[in-house]
């Protein structure tokens, strides 16, 4: 009774006009604005004729005056960039998902068997990831050339989870343990196997933890430049956020309409995963199954 008094209490602040003017609506304001113009400035500069772009005594920079296409035509029909886009979604989806499966069955083993020394194993997991990929990158090269994959989509789809496996390990690693253990308890007790516990019982329940995990491990794979970079070489085998840089740059002479227009229309499928499953997003930080 004395929690919902002070609820009321604390709620009863925001009920003015001015102080909710101060302390939300303000505070949001600026965060969109912060985190909206970026796509804001990419979607006018798509739009820009190369003569607004460069003189902004005479036009407004904050504006179009003159619409065109002639960018985004460059970019479809001059460069390779669909075949980037699909590398990078093959390559993208296929890493993964790959790194979800391995990392459910690191993090199920790690939190759940509860074999001698599993902490140190989780541990050694999360210390994996603090290691820049910066580093890693030249003993997978010598890997990648003495297999033949290099200039190849596998050499991506192998060498991202190097990186994606410790971070959704470590992740999902946190979700299973808020899970209650007396519900695969009593699944031992009824005769169920581990995989079998693993499969109907914790992977349902932690489907917002599998979701957060895959969006982030989507996310840097999408954006991942390094290895991309060292390991294609291809104009049509590249990726997007390679592709862009390295095709739409000649010397000192950059294409800022065409590259605008590469990062906006590489930005949407991040935009539109992240709107689809913002619910299980933010259920995987806010906690799992209640007892």
């Amino acid at each position: 009774m004395a929690a919902n008094t002070e609820d009321q209490e604390g709620m009863a602040y925001l009920q003015t006009l001015p102080r909710r003017l101060v302390t939300v609506y303000l505070p949001l304001c600026i965060i969109l604005f912060v985190l909206l113009f970026p796509f804001y400035w990419m979607a006018t500069t798509t739009f820009k004729p190369d003569a607004e772009l460069y003189d902004y005594q005479k036009y407004n920079p904050f504006w179009v005056a003159h619409p065109t296409l002639e960018h985004i035509k460059k970019l479809l029909f001059e460069t390779s960039y669909p075949d980037w886009m699909v590398n990078t979604i093959i390559v993208s989806v296929s890493s993964t998902f790959l790194s979800l499966f391995c990392a459910v069955l690191a993090a199920y083993a790690i939190e759940r068997l509860r074999f001698t020394g599993a902490a140190y194993v989780g541990l050694a997991i999360f210390l994996a990831y603090l290691v820049p990929p910066s580093i890693l990158f030249i003993p997978l090269a010598a890997m990648v050339f003495n297999l033949g994959l290099f200039d190849t989509e596998w050499a991506l789809i192998l060498t991202y989870p190097t990186f994606l496996i410790p971070f959704c390990t470590w992740m999902l690693m946190g979700y299973f343990r808020s899970i209650p253990y007396e519900i695969e308890e009593c699944a031992l007790i009824d005769g169920a196997s581990r995989l079998q516990i693993l499969r109907r019982i914790t992977l349902p329940l932690a489907v917002p933890g599998l979701i957060s995990a895959g969006i982030f491990a989507f996310t840097l794979s999408w954006n991942e430049f390094l290895y991309a970079l060292t390991f294609i070489s291809s104009s049509e085998n590249k990726t997007v956020p390679v592709g862009a840089i390295t095709e739409l740059v000649e010397g000192d002479v950059y294409h800022w309409g065409s590259l605008m227009a590469a990062a906006l229309f590489g930005s949407i499928p991040v935009v539109v995963l992240y709107s689809f499953f913002v619910e299980y997003y933010v259920s995987s930080l806010t906690g799992a199954v209640r007892e």
